[in-house]
């Protein structure tokens, strides 16, 4: 025995030699194709049984299946009337995936259907012969109740919040289609960004700034990577304007990586963020500086002496602390041998092997800066040596003092070990942890805005 469904959405026993022709077979293409559209895991609701037990043995795994020919109602019956207060409306809220294979043209009264769907509020899986494909005399001969075509498909779908997540053909007359109720995503609105970095410097810290703004901006972002030295060069390619432009990754900005390609990008752009600090400040004009500054919606600076020396009065100043710190968990280091890290470290090892290497040595000595972040995070005692400038004698970056008075609350002697408060690395790790979560939060506003403002 079976449930046939007739041109009234009726669902009706019959005979299983008295089945419709267009039946499946064990080896029906369309329920072998239907079973590529469902996810592992799945609960599934055949309604019309059109899967049947090919569908049921092609489930991927994790799947529980159910026809709805196989459930009774609450007094007993076999539901009949899926158009009417027996459509199977708790089984279909819960179970994950509706399918309805050779049942949609059968059906007289398809906005009653739909309308049923989208309170379910689930994917549907759906076979359909559009009358694109399926001429009018081929329909009445094989009982067809509607004839839609690919517009009209659409229209319908759109009209109940439905979106076609994926498609394909069955043969040659008829389609099969995954439906998604469009409440569940966002509308999508593309966005270009503009990233200036320092990236060609190819050093451990930069390499993990690309990753950390790759993960801040939307999934939707088209993004031109641009870096510092090759800033004037690649301004012939940049587009007429950007939605947002980003100056560092959370790198340093120190001469000569300022300039006025700088200035030249960020007139392009709706809006601006910068998210770098200073080093070798007594070699940076400050007159430059500000100009960029002054160009930017806001500010990330990453230590609190940038906000003090160059950021004090602006409302555009946010101290965001050092975010390369969220690439690093806090662990215990277990290793006595101790590891020196020299000024020239460089893209040899993958950034997790760097990560796990540094994270094994209860004792570290760092001539960079983010090596020596992520040994804070695993090790016992840590040790610095500055990086001097290239262009002057007795500048130093200072970075290691802005970096080590923001976590601690002080700074250390030079090339001397000193013990890491584990504590306070802890309470830093909270705070970056909550202010990236905020800015994330608020380069979303900026994006939404210009979107709406366009």
């Amino acid at each position: 025995m079976a449930l046939q469904v007739n041109a009234n959405l009726a669902l009706k026993l019959v005979h299983d030699e008295a089945r419709r022709p267009d039946a499946p077979s064990r080896h029906d293409p369309r329920a072998q194709l239907a079973a590529q559209f469902i996810p592992a895991g799945a609960r599934i609701l055949d309604i019309g049984g059109g899967g049947g037990e090919t569908l049921r043995d092609l489930v991927p795994f994790g799947c529980s299946y159910e026809a709805a020919d196989r459930l009774a109602h609450d007094k007993g019956s076999l539901i009949h009337d899926l158009t009417g207060a027996e459509f199977p409306t708790r089984a279909a809220t819960e179970c994950d995936v509706v399918v309805l294979l050779g049942v949609v043209e059968k059906i007289a009264d398809l906005e009653a259907l739909f309308t049923h769907l989208r309170f379910c509020g689930r994917d549907v899986i759906l076979s359909y012969h559009p009358a694109d494909l399926v001429g009018g005399e081929v329909r009445a001969a094989q009982g067809f109740a509607n004839h839609l075509s690919y517009i009209d498909l659409i229209t319908l779908f759109d009209r109940y919040s439905f979106r076609i997540e994926a498609m394909a053909p069955v043969g040659d007359s008829e389609m099969l289609m995954r439906l998604t109720p469009s409440g569940r995503v966002a509308p999508v609105v593309p966005c270009h960004v503009a990233v200036v970095s320092d990236s060609d410097a190819g050093n451990f810290g930069d390499r993990l700034g690309l990753s950390m703004i790759n993960a801040l901006l939307p999934g939707e972002a088209q993004v031109d990577h641009m870096t510092f030295r090759t800033l004037r060069e690649r301004m012939d390619e940049a587009r007429a304007d950007y939605d947002l432009v980003v100056i560092g990754v959370g790198n340093a900005m120190f001469q000569p990586l300022l300039s006025d390609d700088i200035v030249r990008i960020l007139a392009k752009a709706k809006s601006a963020i910068g998210i770098f600090g200073t080093a070798y400040r007594e070699l940076i004009p400050r007159a430059m500086i500000e100009r960029v500054i002054d160009r930017l919606d806001l500010w990330y600076a990453p230590y609190e002496d940038d906000i003090r020396i160059y950021g004090r009065g602006r409302s555009n100043a946010v101290h965001l602390g050092d975010w390369l710190i969220e690439q690093f968990p806090l662990t215990e280091a277990h290793l006595d041998q101790p590891l020196q890290i020299g000024a020239d470290i460089g893209p040899e090892l993958a950034l997790d092997r760097t990560i796990a290497t540094i994270q094994r040595h209860r004792r570290v000595h760092s001539a960079r800066l983010h090596p020596l972040l992520c040994a804070l995070t695993a090790a016992e005692y840590a040790a610095y040596s500055e990086e001097p400038s290239n262009r002057m004698p007795g500048i130093v970056s200072g970075k290691f003092r802005s970096m080590l008075i923001d976590i601690f609350g002080r700074t250390y002697p030079e090339q001397q070990f000193f013990m890491v408060d584990r504590d306070a690395v802890a309470r830093y790790k909270t705070r970056v942890h909550r202010n990236v979560a905020a800015m994330r939060e608020q380069v979303g506003a900026m994006l939404r805005n210009v979107a709406v403002a366009g």
